[in-house]
């Protein structure tokens, strides 16, 4: 098959090179790496914490306890696969696509939508902002999350603006067909929600749809699983798979009938895009999922659990600001678990003469962005609380609110 798009594939050749391989800071190099920029960026992102978290994320369903209900990183090797393939047939840099894919969820909270919802509703009140997982990934990736470098101090992950785009451009929930990349590089922090612009790169455009290619029918399969629905619900989806030709709707059934539709229909006049048909399909599709599984009575106390779990660690470490002394009273007050990995983790973005004497030389290992400095206004300090937990795995949230309320 045709390589339809190697001509506007983010190689060396492409105009827009320079700009999509540019860094924030200059990063070091060995004489004897094989690596590409893209490259380097893909095994920065399988090296961070936050990637490796991922393992314990919600995906849809909170079920810590069934190895085969998807989690967040699950979810994230289905978009890699189904974004490479279509890639590879296409003709774009797979490098790239594969960077952006594994780091595309790497701002997601603990517990999915539902933690996300909550952690959007405490940054606005108390911060006036608004936060949604695609933003907050570029602000992991640039600001939190942190990685060795060969000195054994630790920095940034300093990722290509390319796939720091794609992290924030990723937003599947927007229903557009035929994506173009734009034109012009833009500062991603001036970006105001999801899906207002489309990816700098086709990559990105490529990403973005097999997003949602990748959870459809996996959610489908994980809700039969847990009984969310019955096959008795599925009678309505049976119907729709007929009407469009198959004998049944499940997660391969899917993934291959886009795939193969996407790589037929696109070029770089038309767009990334599916055929009509199967644009109603997906709509279809989608529409069944928001009806039976999504607004699901069955979630409704997850939902309130999740609002529990997070308000509760959030007021617990508001208690402890205090202008003058924030560090140095949360170290003095942490005998639980909980208060002591905070003080850790909260120590390595701050200066280093705001820390604890004893503490200091923890601190000569971090040469990384000291997002909340002195701690000087409490906004600062809001800030690193609600950071801290949207990293949070699912089950360190819960072992963690366990802790806080036992005696």
């Amino acid at each position: 098959m045709k390589k339809k798009f190697e001509k506007v594939a983010m190689n060396r050749e492409h105009p827009s090179w320079k700009q999509a391989v540019s860094r924030q800071e200059e990063l070091y190099t060995r004489e004897n790496d094989i690596r590409s920029e893209f490259a380097r960026d893909y095994t920065r992102i399988i090296h961070a914490r936050s990637y490796r978290r991922l393992k314990h994320k919600t995906q849809v369903f909170f079920n810590v306890h069934n190895d085969h209900i998807c989690t967040r990183m699950e979810h994230v090797l289905h978009v890699e696969s189904v974004s490479s393939n279509i890639s590879d047939v296409l003709g774009l840099n797979t490098e790239l696509v594969k960077a952006i894919a594994t780091g595309h969820d790497l701002g997601h909270t603990p517990f999915g939508h539902s933690g996300e919802k909550i952690i959007s509703r405490l940054t606005e009140k108390y911060l006036g902002e608004v936060f949604w997982h695609e933003k907050n990934g570029i602000w992991v990736v640039d600001k939190l999350d942190l990685i060795h470098n060969p000195q054994n101090v630790y920095q940034n992950l300093n990722l290509t603006y390319a796939v720091r785009d794609g992290i924030i451009s990723h937003c599947g929930e927007v229903d557009d067909n035929a994506l173009f990349p734009r034109r012009e590089m833009i500062d991603l922090y001036e970006i105001e929600h999801a899906g207002q612009y489309n990816a700098f790169t086709w990559e990105g455009c490529v990403v973005k749809l097999a997003d949602k290619i990748a959870y459809l029918g996996r959610d489908i399969e994980d809700a039969l699983m847990l009984k969310i629905i019955t096959y008795h619900d599925l009678a309505s989806l049976v119907k729709i798979a007929a009407e469009y030709g198959h004998d049944t709707i499940n997660t391969s059934v899917i993934m291959h009938e886009f795939i193969v539709d996407l790589v037929k229909n696109s070029s770089p006049e038309n767009g990334i895009c599916l055929s009509d048909e199967k644009v109603a399909l997906m709509k279809e599709i989608k529409d069944f999922n928001i009806a039976h599984i999504y607004s699901h009575k069955k979630l409704e106390p997850f939902v309130k659990y999740t609002k529990l779990v997070i308000e509760t660690l959030f007021d617990y470490f508001m208690q402890f600001y205090n202008r003058k002394s924030t560090l140095s009273d949360i170290k003095e007050n942490s005998r639980d678990s909980v208060l002591a990995d905070f003080y850790k983790w909260l120590i390595k973005y701050c200066f280093v003469e705001v820390v604890p004497n004893e503490d200091r030389v923890v601190c000569e290992r971090y040469n990384n962005h000291k997002l909340y400095g002195a701690l000087e206004e409490k906004n600062i300090y809001t800030r690193a609380v609600l950071d801290y937990i949207s990293g949070m795995t699912d089950a360190y949230a819960i072992d963690s609110f366990q802790t806080i309320i036992s005696f």
